[in-house]
């Protein structure tokens, strides 16, 4: 399923999702603890909610009910689609930075982000932002989100030195080189090895946990080598008052060159990573025939990561949409299974 616009699942919906949620977190033992100060871990992904309903979300919903954190969609300028496939405005269109400015997006202003982070705090509900700092658009120009013009390999903060070269484009996941330096289905693929683009995608993560931002997802990490990555986080981390929360998408299908576990000691050995590998299983023993009493060994003994790294999830916005990985995952089309 394709999200052409941005609506709102009804309460009923989210509460059946949350519930679900919270219950495979709890059987798995897989959440991360991500708010050192309470003992509540659970967060759920408002994907592309206005910054406005997300606010209200968090002091009427999710802070009474005593979630740590919500994720919300990537706050940057992004690239203005108005058809793609086959649809008006497809929601894709907000993993295709334009800019790091925060002025416009799909979800909202500046002003109405900082007034959402505030409101989620106060309702003791961290704010994770999805961070897309692997590449910029596709394409070779277009609009952005804010009404300005941009071109193939020319953005606001960004030229042509600034990306990989030669260009090329992931045609072998057993070639950790070809994953981490080519473009990723047309993308433009940052040179994050650049001290520049290093600093100016930290500028922007430092930004944000300015703002009250409390973590970080980091969008397609697996194209990044860990050494990069682990110089923005490091950069990132010694220039705020309180280190954020980082946990990178990393899908590592097996035999792959690029695997989760080669970033566990990013963030001073403290960085979680997604674990793809928990809604497949999970679905199996719910609604595919397995049985509930094998969960009682539901864990690493199954090939999933360590409870301690992994960032345990029933569904997520790709999985919807039949992307990141295969397998089967429950999703709100199940009902109350």
């Amino acid at each position: 399923m394709r999200d052409r616009s941005v609506r709102q699942p009804t309460g009923a919906a989210v509460q059946r999702f949350i519930r679900r949620a919270a219950l495979a977190a709890g059987l798995a033992l897989c959440a991360s603890a991500v708010q050192a100060q309470t003992a509540r871990t659970a967060f759920v992904q408002l994907f592309e909610w206005k910054w406005t309903d997300i606010a209200r979300e968090c002091e009427t919903h999710l802070g009474p009910k005593g979630f740590a954190a919500v994720q919300v969609s990537p706050p940057n300028e992004h690239n203005w689609v108005a058809s793609g496939d086959g649809a008006p405005f497809p929601w894709w269109m907000r993993y295709q930075p334009v800019s790091y400015s925060l002025d416009r997006s799909r979800s909202g202003t500046r002003a109405e982000f900082q007034d959402m982070v505030n409101r989620c705090n106060a309702a003791s509900v961290a704010v994770y932002a999805d961070a897309v700092i692997n590449h910029m658009s596709g394409g070779t120009g277009g609009t952005s989100s804010a009404g300005r013009s941009w071109s193939y390999h020319s953005y606001p903060i960004y030229s042509d030195p600034d990306f990989h070269s030669p260009v090329c484009g992931i045609n072998n996941y057993n070639d950790a080189w070809n994953v981490q330096n080519c473009e990723l289905s047309g993308l433009q693929d940052l040179n994050t090895g650049s001290s520049y683009v290093r600093g100016k995608i930290a500028d922007y993560l430092v930004d944000l946990a300015n703002m009250g931002v409390k973590g970080f997802r980091v969008d397609a990490a697996k194209h990044i080598s860990p050494g990069d990555l682990g110089a923005i986080i490091d950069n990132v981390n010694s220039r705020v008052a309180v280190r954020p929360y980082w946990f990178l998408e990393v899908i590592g299908a097996s035999g792959e060159a690029v695997q989760p576990n080669q970033y566990f000691g990013l963030d001073g050995n403290r960085v979680n990573v997604t674990e793809f590998g928990f809604g497949p299983q999970l679905y199996g023993k719910f609604a595919g025939g397995g049985r509930l009493a094998e969960l009682r060994t539901f864990g690493e003994t199954w090939g999933l990561m360590p409870s301690s790294r992994a960032v345990a999830f029933t569904d997520n916005h790709d999985k919807q949409r039949g992307h990141g990985g295969g397998g089967n995952y429950l999703t709100y089309h199940h009902g109350a299974t």
